[in-house]
């Protein structure tokens, strides 16, 4: 269900894409993957994770991530919980992964806030999203289909500027990584609360 509304390879054979592979490399310890739908992204993860926890609000897709996770051998814990109310502790998570969801987040400053809630001192977060493109034109166009696209593609809102709101709800970006997939601009990067 997931690579019906996001489709985007995870891997290549064996190996994860170079994208998954720059969004999940080097992770340790605890990471929340908000949003995690049908938890395809799951066999990405680094052996030095030493638990995932995937918060996913749809029961379907929930329900396929709770079989994904029983496919690793990393301890998993898929939870009930919105983007905007995450059921996690204060500063639990050493890491956030957030891919393809800030872009369906009904406000994408509050999910930025509780992922600042609930990162460790020295967390980090992960993302690769929608970016709104540079070019004026083309922005123009993506903010006309988005009401359409929005409707048929699970909320998905891809003119949205994520690097800004990343930046307003008090996050340094680091690293970011610009590109187009389908003619659709992504970011793909690193941030820290400030």
């Amino acid at each position: 269900m997931e690579q019906f509304h996001h489709p985007r390879p995870v891997r290549i054979g064996s190996r994860p894409t170079p994208q998954r592979e720059r969004l999940l490399g080097g992770l340790t310890g605890r990471v929340l993957e908000i949003g995690a739908g049908d938890g395809v992204k799951i066999t990405c993860y680094p052996a030095d994770v030493e638990e995932i926890v995937l918060v996913e609000g749809d029961p379907f897709l929930r329900a396929a991530a709770q079989l994904a996770a029983d496919l690793v051998t990393t301890p998993v814990r898929v939870l009930d919980g919105g983007l905007t109310r995450l059921p996690v502790p204060d500063a639990s998570c050493d890491a956030v992964v957030s891919s393809l969801v800030l872009c369906c987040s009904p406000s994408a400053i509050a999910t930025l806030q509780e992922v600042r809630r609930v990162l460790r001192p020295g967390g980090e977060l992960r993302f690769y999203e929608h970016q709104r493109p540079g070019n004026q034109v083309i922005a123009v166009c993506e903010n006309l289909v988005s009401p359409l696209w929005s409707r048929a593609l699970g909320g998905c809102h891809p003119a949205r500027d994520t690097l800004a709101a990343i930046q307003h709800a008090g996050f340094a970006v680091h690293g970011v990584e610009r590109f187009a997939f389908r003619r659709v601009s992504h970011v793909l990067g690193t941030a820290r609360p400030r």
